[in-house]
């Protein structure tokens, strides 16, 4: 949903099964590339997949490795001259109904190390770099009678880089006492995310008002969080 649009926008996506090695990928390319018909052809058919000329060559992880190979990926399409200033990364394993306790370890894992990867990716332009860290829901604040939690409402968001005036929590913490629970069932939002986002694009990337209702329509009510941004970034 967050690549529609006008503007162009390319995707790679690290497979979680076992797929041909990237390198394989190149020996084509390279035996074709001096053929004017099967040359362009496959070329265009691997951009048409995703791999473009920054993401070809690279070691892409699979399973549990894939999201940080992802981030590095990404980290390294963004450093580079004339590469993209944005890109939206996505990954799975927080819907966790069943047997919650041991299946974040994964998630967590998998996202720590990614954010790790996508430093080391972007180099020296992490110092100008804002990550919004984000998730479509929350969790019940009660487990349920399969070790696991249900969909809620509020959750917690994070935004790092170095860009970032960091070091600070940007709400209020309700408690989860028995009177302070939203519907009796979820821990109650203090904060509203688009805020947040919004505060990011503001600051960050220069977006004025008719932009931000344009990325967040009917969003007129809701003011960008301040202070999100240092001001040297």
């Amino acid at each position: 949903m967050i690549l529609r649009g006008p503007a162009p926008a390319a995707s790679w996506l690290p497979e979680n099964f076992r797929p041909p090695a990237v390198s394989l990928y190149d020996e084509i390319a390279a035996l074709n590339r001096h053929d004017p018909i099967t040359g362009p052809a496959f070329a265009d058919g691997l951009r048409e997949r995703g791999f473009i000329d920054t993401v070809q060559g690279h070691d892409h992880g699979r399973g549990r490795f894939a999201f940080p190979a992802l981030a590095r990926v990404a980290g390294r399409m963004l450093a580079a001259p004339g590469g993209p200033r944005l890109a939206a990364m996505e990954m799975f394993g927080w819907d966790t109904h069943v047997a919650q306790v041991p299946r974040l370890r994964y998630p967590l894992s998998a996202l720590d190390q990614g954010l790790v990867a996508l430093k080391a990716g972007l180099g020296t332009a992490w110092a100008h770099t804002a990550v919004l860290v984000v998730t479509e829901f929350g969790r019940t604040v009660r487990e349920n009678g399969t070790g696991g939690t249900d969909h809620g409402t509020a959750t917690v968001a994070f935004l790092a880089g170095g860009a970032v005036a960091g070091g600070k929590v940007r709400a209020d913490w309700p408690g989860l006492a028995q009177g302070r629970l939203f519907e009796n069932r979820d821990l109650a939002p203090t904060a509203e995310l688009r805020a947040l986002a919004k505060g990011v694009l503001a600051q960050h990337l220069g977006l004025d008002q008719a932009a931000l209702l344009r990325v967040f329509p009917g969003s007129d009510g809701v003011a960008p969080m301040g202070g999100l941004i240092r001001t040297n970034a």
